[in-house]
């Protein structure tokens, strides 16, 4: 039997390590998702009942990292980033790692330069039907070394099986996000397909089935976000939706339900069944979890929130937005974001550009503990959001140790 590879070392927290082990312990199957405390005395840090690495991303970093280790002599190339995380994709180009492209599908390397037995290994998100293709007409296995997440090939299986039945697909994602893409290219092996983004587009797609919208007006704004051939007319006559996993699971379920509503209205509900396809099973637990988690994390309050994760991570980006209808939230790569006690950097994602914010950690005059809530995108390292609680700490000399603040979980009294 083969040795299990495990995720390096120097991603995991022995901290976060016992909180997360005690969690499980105490509640199996996951139904409570109330935070975690760390009671530091004059600082309280509330973490999201589920956070950081996912099984699709762990999957993907063992693959990369047994690659290169089994394969010490040979071009180990990415197609692009194994996960959305900056220190995680460091570390692989300092081994020896090369991208092929980058995020937006920008290529890096002239892919005339590869031989067969170069070795690419497919990212989390998957990869395009076209580059399969392509690869494979250089000598190369696309399959051999996939790191596809499982849950994104769930989505690939079910949007064929949409199309087998003669129904179209209606994506939730990013158009030009790495995992949209490839799941579009997918999807319209067999079935006419739109992308949406959000409620916007739903219901300007709507309104086009109702007809209170032109051809025109339909092709002007999907334009881009339909498959070849795609006929408005006839191919939103019976649909399914699927979505990007990292997109808000609330969002895709509301679009779902509107498109299920517009059906009924448009055919009535006798016969529901033949014009829209039931499609929950897509949803990404883990995305629903740790979206799940971090609204808890809201409801209870905190004084302030960080989020630690990628800047190009979707993921993390909609934590940030779920953070930030509750209280001041900052979105931060790693601890060293955290400048000092007054000031932060940290990504602004309605200006998306990195910004500088003073006075960032609040005075309590009444002297009760400052609370802050933390949560991480599923491409975060454990470790990450150790190093961001030290820092933290670290600006409050009358903080109990660490060792104290984990007691409760080691004494299973959490």
């Amino acid at each position: 039997m083969p040795r299990q590879f495990d995720v390096p070392s120097f991603y995991r927290s022995e901290s976060v390590a016992v909180i997360k082990t005690a969690r499980k312990l105490d509640d199996p199957r996951k139904k409570n998702v109330a935070p975690s405390v760390l009671d530091f005395g004059p600082l309280r840090i509330k973490l999201a009942r589920h956070f950081g690495f996912c099984f699709g991303v762990e999957n993907a970093i063992e693959i990369a990292y047994r690659v290169l280790e089994e394969n010490p002599n040979k071009r180990v190339y990415l197609l692009s980033e194994v996960i959305h995380n900056p220190q995680v994709n460091a570390d692989l180009v300092e081994r020896g790692v090369r991208f092929l492209m980058q995020t937006d599908g920008t290529r890096l390397v002239d892919f005339k330069t590869l031989k067969p037995e170069d070795i690419v290994i497919v990212p989390a998100f998957g990869t395009t039907v076209e580059l399969q293709k392509e690869l494979s007409e250089l000598g190369i296995d696309p399959y051999q070394y996939d790191a596809t997440c499982p849950f994104v090939e769930k989505v690939w299986k079910r949007a064929s099986e949409l199309g087998k039945k003669g129904f179209s697909v209606i994506l939730h994602g990013k158009r030009t996000h790495e995992e949209t893409r490839a799941t579009f290219s997918h999807s319209y092996q067999t079935a006419p397909t739109l992308i949406v983004f959000n409620m916007e587009d739903t219901e300007f797609a709507i309104d086009y089935i109702h007809g209170k919208k032109t051809r025109e007006e339909f092709f002007e704004r999907f334009g881009n976000s339909i498959s070849v051939g795609f006929d408005p007319d006839s191919d939103l006559e019976k649909l399914g939706v699927v979505n990007q996993t990292t997109m808000l699971a609330t969002e895709t379920k509301a679009i779902a339900a509107a498109f299920r509503a517009a059906m009924i209205e448009k055919y009535g509900e006798d016969s529901i069944k033949s014009h829209y396809a039931d499609t929950r099973d897509t949803l990404c637990y883990a995305t629903y979890e740790n979206q799940s988690a971090t609204r808890s994390l809201t409801e209870s309050g905190s004084d302030v929130a960080l989020v630690v994760g990628g800047y190009n991570s979707s993921n993390t980006s909609h934590l940030v937005e779920l953070c930030e209808t509750k209280m001041p939230t900052f979105y931060i790569r790693d601890e060293s974001e955290i400048i000092d006690r007054d000031t932060i950097r940290h990504f602004d994602l309605h200006q998306k550009q990195t910004r500088e914010s003073t006075q960032w950690l609040p005075e309590k005059a009444d002297g009760t503990p400052i609370e802050i809530s933390i949560t991480a995108g599923a491409s975060c390292p454990d470790r990450a959001v150790d190093k961001v609680i030290s820092r933290i700490c670290s600006f409050f000399p009358n903080a109990r140790p660490l060792d104290e603040a984990l007691a409760p979980y080691r004494d299973g009294n959490n």
